[in-house]
């Protein structure tokens, strides 16, 4: 089975993937429609939970691993369950790796959705920065000492991005564009550690990236 997903998505996964943590279970926070969770069930040496608020949308991240099976024989398992990222339901620090790709203004994607300009007021901008900074403030507390949490957004807002980043508690930043070496200009040019990409430059969505690491 194949499916058809913008490298940028492809590219913070992978750097995501790349930055070093311990075992462990990993997290997909804010997962539908699952192009991201299929991408990380591939890649996980173990057992991996996709989240998922709306139910119509956790279905889809279902469909979205059907290719894989519930657990192979080497023991790697998916667990596909609808959840309120803020509100857990799961343990603290059960994670070593977190991707938090939260809802955001799609501003990234305008040259696929054009029509999402029209869709978006900036009166709405604050109560969505309430909720990303929420979400990042969970997905840290659902991350093990030494693990990662990934901040993913599909858009270049500043205020989505690296001012949702500079609110985090307990964690460091990484130096997210080192693990993309073969990609030019990747680093945001509001704080060089964190990843920017640009339809013009890199043929993607302007899909954003900070890596943060849990203190231990």
């Amino acid at each position: 089975r194949a499916g058809v997903q913008d490298e940028g998505s492809q590219l913070v996964v992978k750097a995501a993937t790349s930055a070093g943590f311990p075992a462990g279970p990993w997290l997909d926070l804010c997962a539908g429609p699952g192009g991201k969770s299929a991408l990380l069930r591939g890649l996980a040496p173990g057992l991996l939970v996709s989240a998922e608020l709306q139910p119509h949308r956790a279905e889809l991240v279902g469909r979205a691993l059907r290719a894989y099976r519930q657990a192979g024989a080497d023991g790697r398992a998916h667990q596909v369950i609808v959840a309120d990222g803020r509100v857990p339901a799961w343990q603290a620090r059960a994670f070593s790796l977190v991707l938090a790709d939260v809802p955001c203004t799609g501003l990234g994607s305008l040259r696929r959705r054009p029509e999402s300009r029209w869709r978006r007021d900036p009166g709405g901008l604050g109560q969505l920065v309430e909720l990303q900074a929420g979400l990042l403030a969970a997905a840290i507390e659902s991350t093990g000492p030494g693990g990662v949490v990934a901040y993913v957004t599909c858009s270049p807002h500043r205020a989505e991005t690296v001012d949702v980043v500079a609110g985090a508690r307990g964690v460091q930043l990484l130096d997210a564009p080192a693990l993309l070496p073969e990609v030019p200009a990747a680093a945001s040019r509001l704080n060089r550690r964190c990843i920017q990409l640009w339809p013009h430059i890199h043929g993607t969505d302007a899909m954003f990236c900070a890596l943060l690491r849990r203190d231990r």
